[in-house]
């Protein structure tokens, strides 16, 4: 729940996505987000957005609403319920599919069901699609969408796309200490956390546009020899480049002065921790 106002993420997200939306009136809205997000709120999405999001295990899925009888009373919003996930997927036939993700292409096991998660969307139709890797039986992830123009693989990439924010978030997190502030007042608490974002971000494209070289995977190697498979610089190899960058930058090359003890051991020491 957000503080103040009781209403839960969900809500506040789709609430920010529709303020997108009225702001880029020309644009199409695709959200991709984790289980977590989706519930009874995002009935009755406006027609620029889409939703995909991972397909709880337990989901109640029904099959479209049958046509009007024409007979009195109101029609049915809703077909029979379908079996559950792991038996649709024993009875559903699987396609090779070929994806884009994670920086490589491969081909994926994948079937598709267009249904209604009367739970979630309501009488929205969605498009379910599940996806297997290796395993010849069952499935290993379920995404549904309320996208129908999507190709199964539209939607595998699109839903691996979103692994790349989670990564920058973890980043953020755990190196440069972004939501480590123990800020109070509402102002510091909605400026701090955007502003350690840019400044890891602006960091990272230091690094890709001027601090890069090749040699730095082999020098982070020779630091930690028993990581065998280290191929690119991480975010904190970034980090710690940009440290030494900026305290060899505080030195100035013209001065006729030697260096002083107290310097030296400076320089050292901060260049141990940024090594660190």
């Amino acid at each position: 729940m957000h503080k103040g106002t009781g209403d839960s993420r969900l809500t506040l997200s789709r609430r920010l996505v529709e303020r997108l939306a009225t702001t880029l009136p020309d644009r199409r809205i695709e959200v991709v987000a984790d289980s977590a997000y989706a519930g009874r709120t995002l009935r009755a999405l406006p027609a620029a957005i889409t939703w995909t999001t991972r397909l709880r295990s337990n989901a109640a899925l029904y099959q479209l609403a049958p046509p009007r009888t024409g007979r009195r009373g109101r029609p049915r919003l809703k077909g029979t319920r379908l079996a559950p996930l792991a038996d649709l997927a024993a009875a559903t036939t699987f396609t090779p599919t070929v994806v884009h993700r994670y920086g490589t292409t491969t081909t994926v096991q994948a079937a598709v069901l267009n249904c209604l998660w009367y739970g979630v969307f309501g009488a929205e139709p969605v498009q379910v699609v599940l996806v297997r890797d290796r395993a010849t039986t069952g499935y290993g992830i379920a995404l549904v969408s309320t996208d129908l123009t999507a190709t199964p693989a539209q939607m595998i990439e699109r839903y691996a796309a979103r692994w790349s924010i989670e990564v920058a978030i973890e980043d953020a997190k755990q190196t440069t200490g972004v939501g480590q502030a123990r800020n109070r007042a509402p102002t510091a608490v909605e400026r701090t956390v955007p502003f350690g974002l840019v400044i890891t971000s602006l960091a990272i494209c230091w690094y890709a546009t001027t601090g890069y070289h090749p040699d730095d995977v082999t020098a982070a190697r020779e630091l930690a020899p028993w990581y065998r498979d280290k191929a690119q610089p991480s975010v904190a190899d970034m980090l710690a480049k940009l440290r030494r960058v900026i305290i060899a930058a505080q030195f100035r090359r013209t001065d006729p002065q030697p260096a002083t003890p107290t310097e030296i051991n400076t320089l050292r020491l901060a260049w141990e921790n940024a090594a660190a």
